[in-house]
């Protein structure tokens, strides 16, 4: 290489370089005297607005400028409202961040016909505070003792709506394992559901997270009114395993198995945080650098202790491969999917 060539290719690497720096700098001295806007897309007193508002009072520490946290609750549609809130509405320069379901990433793919106002595969992923295991859940009053017995037995079941965990869940049970579930909408959370359910008003409910349910339920160890029937995961849970909660693979066979594991996939990232897609990149390397830090704080790994959330992180980059690989599915198991937690009637 000529000398002209290697001063040519200096200077390059100089400017790219030169620019690179204020750019970074200008992330770190962005949320100096910001607001942040966290959207938890269920309602207040639930085991995802309890993790967020806890999370909210340390992710401050961890982000340059400190910025202030402002918790809002924004429920409906099974998460969809808040995400298309961020993909919308919401200011896209890092300032507003929501927590959704994860029927909400999945329900694009999933719903056949239905048309979302944001693309899953472009938002940008801040990371889960968790990975879960999902259960069906009968009061112990309940004649319904065992998960055959939905087969024999009509029962009603509560849920939030389509897209959500408590609604596809008890339809997957319904369609897959041959369940006489009638699946009653319009619930915003499990405490109401669960509310209904020890009023006689409902049967049970589907999609409930293990660990939602062990900090919604604290003491459930001493007095649990409530009856396990199947747990839904990518691996089981050693502690249902040990309660004697079957895993509901083990109903299923060749499509319809396929189908509830790509159904189930989307606990991988049970506590999803996302941000809209025009969002900076340097900001949202810092939204989750910030978001992984304060999640590994042990002042807030203590709290959540103390009312037994589990607290395991999966990283926002990862949560990005994990959405495109879910959508990259072959269409014959996304048909079968999309069969088995279409509302009844349609």
């Amino acid at each position: 290489m000529s000398s002209v060539s290697v001063k040519r290719a200096s200077g390059i690497v100089a400017a790219v370089a030169a620019s690179v720096v204020p750019m970074a700098a200008a992330a770190q001295d962005f949320y100096a005297g910001k607001v942040v806007t966290l959207i938890v897309s269920s309602g207040a007193g639930g085991g995802h607005d309890i993790f967020a508002r806890m999370l909210a009072r340390y992710w401050p520490k961890y982000l340059p400028g400190a910025p202030t946290f402002i918790v809002q609750n924004l429920p409906g549609a099974g998460g969809a409202r808040a995400a298309e809130y961020i993909a919308t509405v919401a200011p896209k320069d890092g300032t507003a961040v929501s927590h959704v379901f994860p029927g909400a990433i999945v329900a694009p793919l999933l719903e056949e016909g239905v048309k979302h106002r944001y693309d899953p595969a472009t938002l940008s992923y801040i990371g889960s505070g968790d990975t879960d295991t999902r259960i069906c859940a009968v009061p112990t009053t309940s004649k319904i003792k065992k998960l055959e017995d939905l087969r024999t037995t009509p029962t009603a079941f509560g849920a939030s709506a389509p897209g959500g965990s408590t609604h596809d869940y008890a339809r997957m049970v319904a369609t897959l394992a041959g369940g006489q579930v009638n699946v009653v909408n319009g619930y915003t959370g499990t405490p109401p559901i669960t509310l209904a359910m020890e009023r006689g008003e409902l049967d049970g409910v589907c999609g409930w997270g293990w660990s939602i349910f062990k900090s919604e339920r604290s003491n459930w160890k001493e007095s649990n009114p409530f009856n396990f029937l199947v747990q839904m995961a990518i691996t089981p849970d050693p502690e249902l395993v040990a309660l004697g909660v079957p895993d509901f693979g083990s109903f299923l066979a060749g499509d319809q198995q396929k189908a509830a594991e790509l159904v189930i996939s989307q606990q991988a990232f049970s506590r999803p945080y996302i941000a809209a897609p025009e969002v900076p990149a340097a900001r949202i390397r810092l939204l989750r650098e910030g978001f992984q830090k304060a999640l590994a704080d042990p002042g807030l790994v203590a709290e959540f202790a103390r009312i037994n959330i589990v607290n395991r992180p999966v990283a926002g980059d990862e949560m990005q491969k994990l959405v495109s690989r879910i959508y990259s599915t072959p269409a014959a198991i996304v048909a079968e999917a999309r069969r088995s937690i279409k509302p009844a009637g349609k």
